[in-house]
């Protein structure tokens, strides 16, 4: 009797793109963990690269200050998706980059010509060493970044939902609160989408998924079967 042969599943690129609050993280993380993919997170790039020009007294809101600069940082990416790490000049910027400071700038930083070219070819390039496969979220990647994904997803949700999972909490948080979590991602969407390079912006072959009324084990399980139907017709 002849053993059956089992053959590993196709590696595969999986661009999940999509704004603030929609489940991209949380998503792209379990989706990478349960199918033994490799994990980037593509803002957390954008993130190192604005709390770096802030720790070395650049001028985040100086386009010009900010592409002299966008060289300097070495920003190295963990794309492991249990413990994703990154680091800007080998400090560990994992907590720093969370900071309101970092938030507030991330935008303006991301938005100069400079940096996204820097941050782009960085990110190719662990695409391409990812043997095994990698999932990489962010905002541009399958319209930028990885135009040749062999999946693409974007996630969406509603403003008010997209605010209350951003403040924490869906039940009992302060409706001024939330009121203002919601207007601060209105201005970032509007910010990403109309930025001159590489906005924010769904591609056309990208499958999308409204993550509105659907808990986050219902999304991810809906991104693993995509990725699973991909890896079959592989």
């Amino acid at each position: 009797m002849s053993a059956t042969v089992q053959t590993a599943p196709a590696p595969v690129i999986v661009a999940i793109d999509g704004p603030s609050g929609t489940g991209k993280s949380s998503t792209s993380k379990a989706v990478a963990a349960a199918l033994g993919l490799s994990y980037l997170d593509t803002g957390a790039q954008y993130r190192a690269m604005t709390w770096w020009m802030l720790s070395n007294g650049v001028e985040v809101n100086d386009p010009a200050a900010v592409a002299a600069a966008a060289g300097k940082p070495v920003i190295v990416s963990g794309t492991d998706p249990a413990a994703p790490t990154i680091t800007a000049d080998g400090a560990d910027a994992t907590g720093p980059i969370r900071t309101q400071e970092v938030t507030a700038a991330v935008s303006a930083v991301s938005a100069v010509p400079e940096v996204r070219a820097r941050i782009t070819e960085l990110q190719r390039s662990i695409a391409r060493e990812a043997h095994h496969g990698i999932v990489v979220e962010g905002r541009d990647i399958g319209t930028t970044v990885l135009p040749d994904a062999d999946l693409k997803v974007f996630l969406t949700a509603s403003p008010e939902v997209r605010a209350a999972r951003r403040s924490g909490e869906l039940k009992g948080k302060d409706a001024a609160d939330l009121s203002v979590t919601r207007e601060a991602l209105l201005r970032r969407d509007t910010a990403d989408s109309s930025r001159k390079t590489s906005p924010l912006k769904q591609a056309d072959d990208a499958v999308e998924v409204d993550t509105t009324e659907l808990t986050l084990e219902q999304v991810i399980e809906c991104v693993v079967t995509l990725v699973e139907e991909k890896q079959l017709a592989t």
